[in-house]
């Protein structure tokens, strides 16, 4: 799933920022930040640009 974040903007997550949902855990995304490390957000804090989250949770089986 491909999401773009609408958060305020922030060294590790800049406003607009196109990142691929890695995984899903216990409703939160985890993506790569800028910094290089991946983090778990909110999900309110981003636009679904293509897929959705049953694309990511059917990727674990």
């Amino acid at each position: 799933m491909i999401v773009k974040y609408i958060g305020k903007d922030c060294i590790a997550m800049p406003t607009g920022k196109i990142c691929k949902v890695l995984s899903i855990e216990k409703g939160w995304y985890r993506v790569m930040t800028e910094l290089d490390e991946s983090y778990l957000f909110p999900p309110h804090i981003f636009e679904i640009i293509e897929g959705s989250e049953d694309d990511v949770r059917m990727k674990k089986t």
